[in-house]
Order: C-alpha cells, then structure tokens, then sequence
C-alpha cells in the first residue's frame, strides 16, 4: 500500500508531506485547491509524463518521493525484479523517488538507486493502479484482461503446465529449423565445415607438443652456445690440462680423509660421504661427455620445428585461444557435419515428437478454454449485477473469447488453432454501457463518470483477482447523484478489504464512506499560493461534507451527519436501503 508521499516544488503545491494507511481513504476540497495536483504527483512518482510545467514556479526541480509497504506476495513479485538491478530491500518498503529538473532532465530511483524510466514504470505499474490517468488503469489493456480472468478462475497451475509444453516445443522445433536450413544455405555450410575441419586435420594438432616444440627450437636455435658450455663443463669436472680438474681434487681429498680416518676413526663417516661425492661427479663427467658427443646443429630441424609452431599459432588464431580449443571446435564441426547429413532421419523423428506435444498442448489449452468460458460467465453475470446498482440498468457485459486457425498450430478437435504460452484464446472484456447499443471493446466505451462506475463493477468483482495493493480513484462521481453515490461510497470501501482504496471526490454520499479523510485546501506563503492537506477528525469532517452539501446550515451539518451515519450502520452490517430507512 502506499504508505507515505512527500511532494515538493510540485505545481502550486510547496511542501507536502502526507501518510495513508490501509483500508479507505477519501480526499476532498474546494475546485483549484489541489486534490487532482496530488493524484498528477502519484501518477508521476509511478512513471507516467514527466512535464517540466509541473515544476514550481521559480524553483530549479520537482521532486515527488512515495513509500510503500508491500505485502508477502507483491514482495515476492518484486524482489527477482530488483535483484537483477542490484537494489536491495531490506525490509517490506519500497520507496520510488522522481526528481524533475527545469532543463528537461528527470531522475527515477528506488531505494535510492538511480534506475532507468522503463524499469522504474515497470515496478511502479505494479503497486497503484489510477483510474483517470490511463497508463496506469490495467482495466482498460486489453492483454491484461486474459491474466485476470485467469486469475478469476483460478488457473494460475494449469497455466503454468501448458506454458511448461509449450517451451519444450520451442525447443524441438529451433531443432528443426536449424536442419531445415535450405538446400543452398546447408550446401555452403557444409563446404564451410569440411574446408575448416580438413584445415585442422592437415596440422593434425597433438594437445600436448606444443611445450615440447618449444623447447626444441630453444635448444636447436642456441646449439653453439649449448656446445661450448658443456664442453667447459667437462674440460673442469675431468681434465688432463696442468690445471687440476675438480674430480682429480675430490680423489685427493677422499684420500686424505681415509689416511686420517686411520688415526681418527671419528673421521670414517666423512671419507665414506666423499668417495660417494666422487661417484656422483663422475657420473655427472660422463653424462656431460655423452651429451657433448650427441649436439648437432642441425638447421633443418630448427625450421621444420618453427614451421610446425607457425602451423598451430595459425589454427590458435582462427579457431581458438589453445590447441584444446581448436581441437574442440574440430569436434564440434564433426558433430554439426554428421547432424546435417542424418537431417531427413532426425527431423522426421522430431516431426514426430512434435506432433505429440502439439496434441499434449492442444488437450491442456483446451481444458483451459472450458474453464475460461465458464469463468467468463459467472464474471459477466456479476459485473452486470453491480453495473445495475450503480445505475446502469441496461448495461451489458460479456467477456469475449476467440480462436484463430493455424496450419502450425496445436491440434484441438478436427481444427488446428493458433496458440501461446496463456492458450489458444484472444480475450477482451465487451461492453454496451446502454441499452440497445452493440458490445464494444471496453477500452472504447465510455469516458468520465461512466468509465468510473464500470470501472468500480469490474473492480469490485476481480478484486480477488486484482493484486494491484493500492487503488486510486479520480473524479468517480461525476455525473451521479446522492442515492448512487452512498451505494459507490459502499462498494470502494468494500474493494478496501482487500486493497488500499484512495479516492479524490466531491460527493459527500461518498467521502462519508471513508476510513480516514483529508481536505485539500489553498494557503498563502508571502504572495504564493499553496496547497495544504490535513486529516479530519468526526467533527469537521461534518462541516467539511456540509459544505460538499453546498451550506454550512444546521440542516446541511445534519444531512452530512445523517450520511456519516448511514455509511457506520452499512459497515455494521446493514445494508444501504436498510439504512436509508
């Protein structure tokens, strides 16, 4: 519900702060003093036209800023919707923010952060629905009609099982449309696969060489230095040169331990440790010797080795960041390749299973049908019920379902319809707002007062089918009178059992009827005019719904009393006629 909204530098109204709480609220006033200007606030903190006249004269920015509380199930709705932008919500409010500058330029934030106009409407559309701004009436759009009758007859799980079918038929038949390619799109592709894997198969990549080739070529570019080193390696370890090799002074050294480990027995240990040190030198000297004796420069090795690389860095380059890349995307060519030329058995085994789901999805969107055309009905009967109280005895309601034929569609009976993930059905709520006119498309029916009582009737029999938490009603009585408004009056405060229910208005049948009440009025800053809202208490709300009665007379405070009266007996329980009597 909307909780909280602060307006500032919005229109002629300066500074605003106001708190709504659940259940009916009513605002009224005086003409000019303000009450639409707050509604003009809401539609445009919910996303609606952001217009730089909105902005306070002489002021560089407009700013509308609403809190909402929102129940478990919008929560849940929303969170997946707000994760995905990065904003957190820590607890069960949501605040939307729109900041509206005289340059033109207009900031949306939620929760603080600063979000882009589409998403922002998105999440605004969700928690008020305005009847008097159209963008935000869901009533009067056409494709939600569907959802709510859906929701009206309680389909949300047989929706949910069709339009799993349906995704598994999306799937199959991208399938078939990738083998189904047209002869000369799979020729060339075709050619295409085969010039690539045959590029790859005449390198013939090993996933492993590549180190080993690398080194290669290091040893074989540098074979002169590799020589010179390991001979002066051997000439030191082993040598017959004047120069005492470093294996003729560990000999002498081994053999002055032994003489002192004769004297010294202490000393047995170290000339064991140094005969084993002359073993391992003399290892190492003849190692050394073999490899000196098997270096070859060998030029021709050196350039089939750099050749062989510059073959697999071709292939990394073309074909992926790694031999194991390019040996995957050969594996998958292999794979495509084999697709394509078993194409006419695969696709005649997947026609198969399509024709299999598109019988499962013709029999369950069929089962849903049925139950919409019941449900389409009960609907009609009950809004023409409420239609008739509200003075619109010859209005007429229906809910319109049609199919439309399809060579591609699922199978129902002998016909082959068109379908989607909601079914085979097109719904539009029709109406006739009189009598002996033709049934119309809803949304091009009526205006004014008589789109606002339709609007009550489908409201109040969808309002369990309606998850919008907060419902804003602008100018609902216009064109009706007392007797009709008390019966309004009752039925938007019955839509508050279920909703938060604002509504601006000038009848005091109605604004009898609310939970809590405000008055909008004009105030003066210097030579400024300003709007000013206040909440009512028993006793001026009397005086204000005598003045809505056009007197301040005593008669008229009893009238306003006797309408206040009226509405507390009808929440008791009694009805409006009862308590007219």
């Amino acid at each position: 519900m909307l909780s909280e909204i602060r307006i500032t530098d919005f229109a002629i109204i300066d500074q605003l702060e106001v708190q709504f709480a659940p259940g009916f609220n009513v605002i009224t006033g005086e003409t000019g003093a303000g009450k639409s200007i707050i509604i003009d606030a809401v539609d445009l903190v919910l996303g609606g036209r952001a217009d730089s006249d909105f902005i306070r004269a002489e002021r560089e920015k407009a700013v509308v800023e609403a809190v909402f509380k929102l129940p478990p199930s919008l929560q849940a709705a929303v969170r997946p919707l707000l994760n995905a932008e990065h904003i957190e919500m820590p607890t069960d409010e949501l605040t939307l923010t729109r900041e509206l500058r005289a340059n033109g330029r207009n900031v949306c934030r939620v929760n603080g952060s600063t979000v882009n106009l589409q998403f922002y409407r998105e999440i605004g559309q969700r928690l008020v629905d305005i009847h008097g701004q159209g963008e935000h009436l869901s009533l009067l759009r056409a494709p939600e009609h569907l959802y709510l009758l859906d929701r009206y007859a309680s389909l949300d799980v047989s929706r949910a099982a069709l339009a799993d079918l349906v995704d598994q038929l999306g799937v199959l038949r991208a399938e078939i449309d990738q083998l189904q390619m047209d002869e000369a799109a799979r020729a060339r592709r075709v050619d295409m696969l085969t010039y690539q894997l045959e590029e790859i198969r005449a390198v013939a990549p090993q996933p492993a060489e590549e180190q080993a080739l690398r080194e290669e070529s290091e040893r074989l570019a540098n074979v002169e230095q590799i020589a010179a080193l390991s001979v002066e390696a051997a000439r030191l370890l082993d040598s017959d040169d004047e120069t005492p090799s470093a294996l003729s002074l560990l000999n002498q050294i081994a053999a002055v331990l032994h003489k002192l480990a004769r004297f010294d027995p202490r000393m047995a240990e170290h000339a064991a440790n140094a005969d084993n040190t002359v073993a391992q030198v003399e290892d190492v000297a003849r190692a050394l010797s073999h490899y000196t004796e098997s270096i070859e420069h060998n030029p021709t090795r050196l350039y089939d080795v750099e050749e062989r690389l510059d073959a697999l860095n071709r292939l990394k380059r073309k074909y992926g960041g790694s031999l194991e890349a390019v040996l995957d995307f050969a594996a998958r060519c292999e794979a495509e390749l084999q697709n394509i030329t078993n194409s006419e058995a695969r696709i005649a085994e997947l026609r198969t299973e399509e024709e299999l789901l598109l019988r499962k999805i013709g029999e369950r969107a069929a089962q849903i049908s049925a139950a919409r055309r019941q449900a389409a009905a009960k609907l009609g009967e009950g809004i023409v019920r409420e239609l008739a109280e509200l003075r619109m005895e010859g209005a007429r309601f229906e809910v319109s379902l049609t199919q439309e034929d399809d060579p591609e569609g699922c199978f129902v009976g002998e016909r082959r319809l068109k379908f989607d993930s909601t079914g085979i059905d097109a719904v539009e709520f029709m109406l006739a707002a009189n009598r002996g006119e033709p049934l119309r498309p809803l949304a091009k029916v009526a205006s004014g007062g008589e789109t606002a009582r339709i609007m009550l009737a489908l409201k109040t029999v969808l309002s369990h089918a309606d998850h919008t938490p907060t419902l804003i009603f602008d100018e609902i009585d216009q064109g009706i009178g007392g007797r009709v408004g008390s019966v309004v009056g009752q039925k938007l405060w019955k839509l508050s059992d279920g909703h938060q229910v604002l509504c601006v208005t000038h009848l005091a049948h109605i604004a009898g009827f609310g939970d809590r009440h405000f008055r909008v009025t004009k105030g003066y800053s210097g030579e400024r005019t300003i709007a000013i809202i206040s909440e009512l208490n028993d006793r001026a709300r009397v005086e204000e719904m005598a003045e809505m009665l056009g007197a301040e007379t005593v008669s008229a405070k009893q009238s306003a009393h006797d309408i206040l009266m009226l509405a507390r007996n009808v929440k008791d329980g009694k009805s409006v006629q009862e308590s007219l009597l």
